[in-house]
């Protein structure tokens, strides 16, 4: 009788397990739908808006949109049915909402500059190839917690990527962050922040009892032992060597802000916190007083209409209209914006397909779009810290905590930057801006965040059955 009993109660668990799964799934299905319904209707729309009639190549773009929902999907069902179900379609409803940005921007640019060439139908093939990574991720890496056992690899690699770009001879647009393999560029540090958020992960998880430790007050602030210190010295000087042979203020920002992050989290520390807070003012003090591309770049957030005054009168550095340009957009559209196709984006110049999509956006849609697109990531990086709260081991826990911080960091500086707030980065903004590097790099983020979730809806399922 106990062996029936016994059988009986692991028969009712799986059937438990297989409905909470595909209630998930369920979930999934239908906010992918959704997803693939506004790409699809912005897509339509900006045609409609323009020209007067659908585009020509409408049905292979909403063909393609739902293939690109429905293949990770069936993947996700196969391999992770317990993920959380609003990380994919986010994914999707951003990459949809790009492509019709860049489509728009490609009517804008061609009526303005003679020759210029149309970037959708290229931002498709690397919004194919990102897919297609997600979904080799999820195939392959059946585990997360594998990946700490390559993460001094891991770094490795990362710091390969990271210093890479500084071999190459030239800048483009003033920074060292491409490196050219015959036609094709790439921006290695997309993936080098993948990477280290990786390796973070494996190296507080052994040494976040030592890193946690007690060390000497100072002003009120507890700060960290100074026998502990060499960690994030050692990550504070390779953030200021990104920042002086590459000038990637961006990719600094990042690396640097992300390790803090994740330290924070491990130790629960505000010690590692006040002490990265110091540590990046003392390096962008000294870095912004002997960089002079640093220097312009300040210059140019401090006066951005400088530009307008006579040339004896205007700051040094500040010889750029991009900035100034992105501020009369957003104030042009207002609450609800122009409308998708009645704005004036391309007088931004090159820099509108990439960090300052965000303005098209804001010319476009509004306030009130712009507050839509900034929320949907918002949500992307709260459904990380979701699946750190409830990932069972550590090393899963500082993983999707790092993964979504680094999206996090990445929105702040490039939307900061657009919009004033902060110096400009040059950085890209994730999903939305061109660039395939960055496309490819935020898709395979997506790939280990629905890994990771995966094990988190494991751990609760169990605890509901216990």
């Amino acid at each position: 009788m106990e062996s029936v009993r016994r059988e009986d109660s692991d028969r009712g668990a799986a059937t438990t397990e297989r409905s909470l799964a595909a209630r998930r799934r369920g979930q999934e299905a239908l906010l992918l739908g959704l997803s693939v319904l506004i790409g699809c209707s912005g897509y339509a729309y900006t045609g409609l808006s323009v020209n007067g009639t659908l585009p020509n190549g409408f049905p292979a773009f909403a063909a393609g949109m739902a293939c690109l929902a429905l293949v990770p999907h069936l993947v996700i069902r196969r391999c992770a049915p317990c993920a959380d179900p609003l990380i994919l379609p986010l994914a999707v409803v951003l990459s949809g909402l790009g492509l019709v940005l860049l489509f728009r921007l490609d009517f804008a640019y061609g009526a303005r500059y003679k020759g210029s060439e149309p970037t959708a139908p290229e931002q498709s093939l690397w919004t194919v190839a990102g897919v297609a990574v997600c979904v080799g991720v999820l195939l392959v890496l059946r585990d997360h917690r594998r990946l700490r056992r390559h993460g001094h690899a891991v770094m490795a690699g990362a710091l390969v990527l990271l210093m890479a770009p500084a071999l190459f001879p030239g800048d483009t647009y003033g920074a060292k962050r491409w490196i050219f393999v015959g036609p094709l560029s790439l921006q290695p540090g997309e993936f080098a922040k993948t990477m280290i958020a990786v390796y973070f992960a494996g190296y507080l998880v052994r040494h976040r009892d030592a890193l946690a430790g007690s060390g000497r007050g100072l002003l009120g602030v507890r700060l960290p032992p100074v026998r502990q210190l060499g960690p994030i010295l050692g990550v504070w000087v390779l953030s200021l060597l990104v920042l002086v042979l590459e000038r990637d203020l961006g990719t600094s920002l990042i690396f640097f802000g992300l390790f803090v992050v994740m330290l924070y989290t491990a130790t629960e520390r505000t010690g590692w916190v006040a002490v990265g807070v110091l540590m990046a003012a003392v390096g962008a003090a000294f870095v912004g007083s002997a960089e002079p591309h640093v220097q312009g770049r300040i210059a140019a957030w401090l006066h951005p209409f400088a530009v307008y005054l006579p040339e004896d009168r205007q700051p040094p550095g500040t010889g750029s209209d991009q900035l100034a340009h992105a501020l009369f957009g957003f104030g042009s559209g207002g609450v609800t914006g122009t409308g998708l196709g009645q704005g004036h984006p391309e007088l931004i110049g090159f820099a509108g397909r990439s960090d300052f999509i965000l303005t098209t956006v804001g010319e476009e849609l509004g306030m009130a779009g712009t507050m839509a697109v900034l929320l949907l990531y918002a949500l992307l990086v709260q459904r990380g810290m979701s699946v750190a709260l409830g990932c069972p081991d550590p090393f899963g826990k500082l993983l999707a905590v790092g993964l979504a911080a680094s999206l996090a960091l990445q929105v702040f500086v490039v939307g900061g930057g657009v919009m004033g707030l902060i110096p400009l980065t040059g950085k890209v903004l994730p999903f939305l801006a061109k660039g395939g590097s960055s496309l490819v790099a935020n898709w395979l983020l997506v790939a280990l965040l629905v890994r990771v979730s995966d094990a988190a809806g494991r751990a609760r399922e169990e605890e509901a059955r216990a």
